[in-house]
Order: structure tokens, then C-alpha cells, then sequence
């Protein structure tokens, strides 16, 4: 099992430097409320040479999948041939809060964009009339999709963020790798179980196929004690829009932990945010991410690596630490991976 490191903006340089100089395969830059993934990998693939490259994950609602495109082609060229293309739908806060793009049929848009995007990174003209995108419009008379970069790979890899059991099938049959978040070693499990439906629909093993989950990491004594560095991140994205639609809810509460939830949005209603934070089970985070000293991140990662995971992403951007502090998160994970 590979390590991979998920970057905070801020400090991307020295966290991808320190990651490549410890043997890590992969730097992955995050997409949401508070940056972009490509300003993040631009800067990171002009101060790294080794270190794989990727999104996750750039949202689909965004970009036309022609830029998407544009831009994995971009980067991979600058890169060297470093890039790998993660893409995934967000929710739908951000979805039609943010971009205005409705949420609908989520399996038939993603399947539609991947394709185009696939099909302009081979080369040559791309027409396309489907459900959900019309390249060109049908009445205009426009000249089609054609990219004219150089030097990247025409087959780079394509990952799909994905939840549910549908989008976990057809993440197997149309990428070739999920990434995926705040899980546990049976969700995993579960995960590469309905991935492996997807191939075997288009008769394709999992061999070569990706699986990556990000999990926020902290490093201390005790569960207890690295929990405690995790709970304003918990706080935050269990917070955002509906808590009847929140993937983090929703995963929470299948875990058994509906308690914990209500308890957590009461706080946050009253504008509590301490409170809410304090309301996170300390189970649902052990359960969901690497917290505790050498030894139990070790074990942990076996866990991990039992139930399907190739690469195993540290989620430095969720511990309330500093710099250097994350940069010890690194070292300590990179030291518990090669126990």
C-alpha cells in the first residue's frame, strides 16, 4: 500500500517537498469551500519532480468538461506526466448554491462528462449529443471540441469521488480509481466490493484500479488526545447545508451515532461552535480517520490495506496544528507505513 498526502492551499509546497522527500506516491489537492485544486497543483507540480499529482476532487459542476479536460492536459504536461484527474460531483449545496447546475440524474452527468473528457484528451474532434451535454449546440454551426495541448498522455488516469452504491459501480466501470472519504476499513471493503460490480460489468478485474480514501490524521498519545486536533474539521463539513442530505450525517448516523448528530446541529443552531465540536463522538472519528501514536496508525493502515486500499491518502489539512506539526504527521505515518 502507497502513502499519498492531501495538501492544505497554504502551505502546499512544503507539505508536497516534505512528502516526496519521505517516499510518498502521490500529492492530492482538494476542491471545495475555501480553494480550487488547480491553483494548488500549478504551484506544487513547478516545485516537486517525483511526486504523482491530483485532483480531489475537481467539481464536475465548475467546469465544462472541456476545460476539464484543458486543464488535466495542462497540468500533465507541465508536470511531466504527473497528473491524475479526480473528479466528482460535490453535493448539491454546491452543486446549484455555488454554480448553479442542477443536481439531477448525478449517475447519467457523470458518465456523459467523463466521456467527453476522455474523448478530448485522445486527440482530434469531439462532437457529442447526449442528455445532459450537446457539443456542439445543436443549432449552431460551431467548430467542435479539439485540444491542441502538447505533451501530456492521452489516457491519463480518471478517479471518480463517489458515494453510494451506484456511483461506486460505475466509478468502477468508467474510472480507474475512487477516491473516497471519512471511512472505515469495512466501508472500504464495501466500497471495492461494489467497485469490482462496475468492472466486471465491462469484464475488467480490479487489477489496476485505484483505491485511495483520504482520512484526516493526527498524531498523539492517545485516540483521546488526537481526536480532539480533528473535531473542528468534523464540525465544519458535518455542518454544511441540510443534515438530512450531509454525506458526513448521513455516514455518522450509519454508524450509529445519531445521537451525536442532533446533539452536534442543536450546538450549531445556537451558535455554539465549541459546543458542536465538542459533540462529535470520539468514536465516529477513531472509527473514520488515523488518530494515536506510531503504533496505532501502524496497525490501523494494515486495516486499511486488508480491505482493499492501494493508496492510502493522509489528510493533513484536517489537524488544528501547526506547519510543522503536520509536517511531523507526515513523518510519523511514512514511519508506521514501512512497520
Amino acid at each position: 500500500m502507497k502513502l499519498a498526502v492531501n495538501l492544505l492551499a497554504r502551505e502546499a509546497v512544503p507539505l508536497a517537498e516534505a512528502a516526496e522527500e519521505l517516499g510518498y506516491d502521490l500529492a492530492l489537492a482538494p476542491e471545495g469551500y475555501r480553494n480550487d485544486a488547480v491553483s494548488v497543483l500549478g504551484l506544487v507540480a513547478g516545485r516537486t519532480r517525483r511526486i504523482g499529482l491530483g485532483s480531489a476532487v475537481m467539481q464536475i459542476p465548475a467546469r465544462p468538461p472541456a476545460a476539464a479536460a484543458l486543464t488535466a492536459a495542462t497540468i500533465d504536461a507541465l508536470s511531466g506526466g504527473r497528473f491524475r484527474l479526480g473528479l466528482g460531483l460535490s453535493n448539491p449545496d454546491v452543486s446549484e448554491g455555488w454554480y448553479g447546475v442542477p443536481f439531477d440524474r448525478p449517475l447519467g452527468r457523470t458518465r456523459e462528462y467523463v466521456e467527453i473528457v476522455r474523448a478530448a484528451l485522445r486527440g482530434g474532434p469531439v462532437t457529442y449529443q447526449g442528455e445532459h451535454f450537446q457539443l456542439p449546440l445543436a443549432d449552431r454551426a460551431a467548430a467542435p471540441l479539439h485540444l491542441y495541448a502538447e505533451g501530456y498522455r492521452p489516457d491519463l488516469p480518471v478517479y471518480l469521488g463517489a458515494v453510494g452504491p451506484r456511483n461506486l459501480r460505475l466509478a468502477g466501470e468508467i474510472a480507474d480509481g475512487w477516491i473516497g472519504v471519512f471511512t472505515s476499513p469495512d466501508g472500504v471493503r464495501e466500497a471495492v466490493a461494489e467497485i469490482a460490480r462496475g468492472r466486471a460489468a465491462r469484464g475488467l478485474t480490479l487489477d489496476g484500479f485505484e483505491v485511495i480514501p483520504s482520512l484526516p490524521t493526527a498524531v498523539a498519545d492517545t485516540v483521546e488526545e488526537a481526536a480532539e486536533q480533528l473535531r473542528g474539521q468534523y464540525r465544519y463539513l458535518m455542518g454544511i447545508g441540510d443534515p438530512e442530505t450531509n454525506f458526513y450525517c448521513r455516514l455518522a448516523r450509519g454508524f450509529g451515532f445519531e445521537e451525536g448528530v442532533e446533539r452536534m446541529h442543536e450546538r450549531l443552531a445556537a451558535g455554539d461552535q465549541a459546543g458542536a465540536a465538542a459533540a462529535v463522538p470520539t468514536e465516529f472519528i477513531a472509527m473514520t480517520a488515523l488518530v494515536g501514536d506510531e503504533d496505532r496508525i501502524a496497525g490501523r493502515m494494515k486495516d486499511y490495506a486488508d480491505a482493499g486500499v492501494t493508496t492510502l491518502s493522509i489528510m493533513v489539512s484536517a489537524a488544528a496544528t501547526t506547519l510543522e506539526g503536520r509536517l511531523g504527521i507526515l513523518r510519523t505515518c511514512a514511519k508506521a507505513a514501512a512497520r
